[in-house]
């Protein structure tokens, strides 16, 4: 089944693919961080959560608030008690 010519073709394109592979993954820039970009990061931290979770706040009040205005409309008891409408 495994000849010497098929065997060293499979060992050739294992070691190609690992090679390309590795080139692959060497092939972003090393970049450095200083400490000044650490301690703005850290810094800034605070006011993007807190802005963050406000507009979540406000982004699910307005949600609710639109589905419970739809819900009243289509909630069966309204057409109910109230007739239709």
């Amino acid at each position: 089944m495994w000849n010497v010519k098929s065997t060293l073709l499979f060992v050739a394109s294992l070691v190609a693919v690992i090679l390309i592979s590795m080139s692959m993954a060497n092939a972003d820039e090393k970049k450095t961080i200083t400490l000044d970009q650490v301690s703005t990061t850290v810094s800034e931290l605070p006011t993007k959560v807190s802005s963050w979770g406000k507009s979540e706040w406000q982004k699910t009040k307005d949600f609710q608030k639109a589905s419970w205005e739809e819900a009243k409309t289509k909630w069966p008891w309204n057409k109910i008690f109230k007739g239709n409408q």
